[in-house]
């Protein structure tokens, strides 16, 4: 029997605590066998949750010949992870753990430099604060999960789900995955990554900056087709002076800035109207519905359509 460690951080997250021990606990094998043992550890024997404080039946040595080790989210991704931790954790990697992480999970695991050169996720809202954390990993804030071989990532709570039934069907096959995921009543696959959740805000600029009046006459227009000498026209400037005051002040170019404005004003259009595509395509400013669905798909990773049907 495959035997899952699950790893109880201060201020772990309880819904990324309980996502693995509830799936792998129900997970069967044909004929009914349970497919895995989950041991709850911790370096202390009681861990505070904020909302509760956790009694783990196991300390760390019950990472010890555990053929998964996960280590879920916490409300503390930037606090420093213990000496004993760190070891137990390198231990069981070179031993051939395999090691997941689910949402802020994969700050503990960073901290180890398990993820050093690697492909890693987390939750959207934090991954630029692990990119700045750990300069090493590589960060993808688009996708649900990675999979590294023995060490995976993933990315919010409901992300973890999407990693375990991931690692069941590893182990055990899809027709077990499968089974698990109706249990969970879960897709085995989510159509699209994280990217459709994220928030496509506009970059702002400083207060009282040269380019705030620009910055409102291009939300004002995202219906027309606007190129790079139409915008440095309307801020009376050239376009070399435009891309630098945009670079400086914004982060991005003017034609990113609009991409991104117009994919956030196509996402809420999606979210509260009933508008067609090819409709919302031209309000947006889109030459045609083609190239809309084009552009909407590779920044939120779904078609409108999708998006559509999971937001609005």
């Amino acid at each position: 029997m495959h035997t899952v460690a699950v790893l109880a951080l201060d201020q772990v997250i309880p819904f990324d605590l309980s996502t693995p021990i509830e799936v792998f606990t129900r997970t069967r094998l044909p004929g009914g066998r349970p497919a895995y043992r989950v041991r709850v550890c911790a370096e202390r024997p009681e861990i505070d949750t904020g909302s509760f404080v956790l009694r783990a039946p196991w300390g760390l040595d019950g990472l010890i010949g555990a053929d998964t080790i996960i280590v879920p989210g916490t409300a503390a991704p930037e606090a420093p992870l213990p000496s004993a931790v760190r070891d137990a954790l390198r231990t069981a990697a070179g031993d051939g753990t395999r090691i997941a992480s689910i949402c802020s999970g994969t700050f503990p695991l960073a901290a180890t430099g398990l993820l050093d050169g690697l492909r890693a996720t987390t939750h959207w809202a934090a991954a630029d604060l692990l990119a700045a954390l750990h300069p090493e990993i590589e960060v993808d804030p688009g996708v649900l999960y990675v999979d590294n071989g023995q060490i995976l990532t993933s990315a919010g709570a409901a992300a973890g789900l999407d990693l375990c039934l991931h690692m069941i069907r590893r182990d055990h096959g899809s027709a077990v995955a499968a089974d698990a995921a109706r249990l969970s009543v879960m897709p085995l696959e989510r159509e699209g990554g994280q990217a459709q959740f994220i928030v496509h805000d506009h970059t702002p600029a400083p207060q009282g900056s040269a380019l705030e009046p620009v910055l409102t006459w291009l939300r004002d227009n995202l219906g027309r087709e606007l190129s790079l000498a139409d915008i440095a026209a309307h801020a009376g400037t050239s376009t070399r002076t435009l891309i630098r005051r945009f670079r400086e002040q914004t982060g991005t170019t003017p034609l990113q800035w609009l991409h991104r404005a117009r994919i956030r004003q196509a996402q809420h259009l999606l979210e509260t109207t009933q508008h067609p595509v090819e409709r919302i395509a031209g309000q947006v400013g889109f030459g045609s519905p083609t190239a809309f669905r084009d552009r909407f798909k590779r920044t939120t990773g779904v078609s409108p359509h999708a998006y559509r049907r999971s937001f609005s």
